[in-house]
């Protein structure tokens, strides 16, 4: 990971704001007004499970992958909108985004008839480039991460006469997305920790106004991958610091920094920034789709992410975690499921060497389920110079309940008549994989 640089730019303290300057709890109020019609009220979901793996008294699920365009945007997008005037509503708007925010212009230009145009970077996922252009807004891909992507929405903006949306350094942005903070207060007031995923910090800027004006003691804590923690360095010094370089599988909060609006009210309302690996969020991605039955994005799964991983400390707390957002490509979802699992010891893979290519199939597939094990894939493999040329070599996926399991059905299938177990990555119980010749 790249280390951290003042950003460009003033992005000293004295340079910045103060909060109320930029985000008040009345102006969340008014959007929460403007917005009565327009957003859904999401579900709070609770987890016994997460409360149990946690340490938790209680855990609540914030549901905004359920919100309409799959994530909390519109929230912000259309508070904006709402508010421009009549000649900026005339020339269309612009924006840049990873995704959802992309998803939140076009849908409130669709609903207020403005014409939006929007600069995604190229890791943007294909559905989000798709759904975008079905709201009816313009995509323009360009840029490998956020920042460049950004750059040249602010370029066209200049060229064509565009009012340019902020994705989160927006007063009215931010007050947006901070009735998600409104409903919370809402439907569990006694709360004494809510999680929330930070990118660029609008979304947890608009909560922790929210949230803080009706009681300071709760706890609002950011989140935010291992691969773009850039919030807790500018905390720290004061002063905003910018990533030299991203990498995360999370890329809706693939952000480099915090800007001066949203640095201040982080600073003077976030209680704490935490991070999370990206097997972390692999980990809660899986658990949230098998436990809750939700499918999140890397980027949503991030408070989930810090509960189960012990980087925030609930014990015996009410805890909320917002699920911001469930747009994930599903390919990259599956896969992401897969490593969470692998990570947690309930997947794993193995070698085999098969006398009898494929009779012998219908045996190793009844070894494995007569253990209780699911075969999750198979295929047929190049053997090396050490393998036995009178064999046919096959890698297979394998699923089970825990490595306990797992190591289990590696034994009957080694005990086959004509199928030898040549390597496989079930960890032996010791945080290390087994087999002969371990991959």
């Amino acid at each position: 990971m790249s280390g951290d640089a003042p950003a460009a730019g003033d992005g000293r303290a004295d340079a910045v704001p103060a909060a109320d300057e930029v985000v008040t709890a009345s102006d969340v109020e008014a959007a929460g007004e403007r917005l009565a019609d327009v957003v859904h009220r999401t579900p709070l979901d609770g987890s016994t499970t997460f409360a149990a793996r946690s340490g938790a008294e209680r855990v609540d699920l914030k549901l905004e992958n359920m919100q309409r365009t799959g994530s909390f945007k519109i929230r912000g997008a259309y508070n904006a909108m709402a508010q421009l005037p009549a000649d900026a509503r005339e020339r269309g708007v612009i924006a840049a985004s990873a995704g959802n925010h992309a998803q939140g212009v076009a849908l409130a230009g669709d609903l207020l008839g403005i014409d939006a145009t929007v600069v995604v970077p190229e890791v943007t996922p294909a559905a989000k480039v798709e759904a975008t252009r079905g709201y009816g807004a313009e995509v323009v891909v360009h840029g490998s991460i956020y920042e460049d992507s950004y750059e040249h929405a602010l370029d066209l903006a200049d060229e064509e006469g565009y009012e340019f949306v902020h994705p989160f350094d927006d007063g009215r942005v931010i007050a947006g997305q901070g009735t998600v903070g409104l409903e919370l207060r809402e439907q569990a007031p006694d709360l004494d920790t809510v999680l929330v995923s930070v990118g660029g910090g609008g979304l947890i800027s608009g909560i922790a106004t929210a949230l803080k004006a009706h009681d300071p003691d709760v706890r609002v804590i950011g989140v935010q991958p291992e691969g773009a923690a850039h919030a807790k360095p500018s905390l720290e010094n004061d002063e905003i610091r910018r990533l030299s370089g991203i990498d995360t599988v999370a890329e809706g909060i693939a952000d480099a920094r915090l800007l001066e609006r949203t640095f201040a009210v982080v600073r003077e309302r976030v209680d704490d920034v935490v991070s999370v690996s990206d097997t972390d969020l692999a980990v809660a991605t899986a658990l949230l789709a098998e436990r809750a039955k939700t499918v999140a994005e890397a980027a949503g799964a991030a408070p989930v992410a810090a509960l189960l991983s012990g980087a925030v400390d609930v014990e015996g707390e009410h805890v909320a975690a917002v699920v911001s957002g469930g747009n994930a490509d599903l390919a990259e979802h599956a896969e992401l499921t897969r490593v969470g699992l692998g990570a947690l010891g309930r997947r794993g893979d193995a070698r085999l060497a098969l006398a009898d290519w494929p009779t012998v199939l219908g045996d190793v597939t009844e070894a494995v389920e007569g253990r209780g094990g699911t075969l999750d894939g198979i295929e047929r493999v190049a053997p090396t110079a050490a393998d036995d040329p009178n064999r046919t070599h096959v890698e297979i996926g394998l699923g089970g309940s825990g490595p306990d399991h797992l190591r289990d059905v590696i034994e009957a299938l080694d005990a086959l008549d004509g199928a030898e177990v040549v390597a496989h990555g079930i960890d032996r119980g010791d945080g290390a994989a087994g087999g002969d010749g371990v991959r």
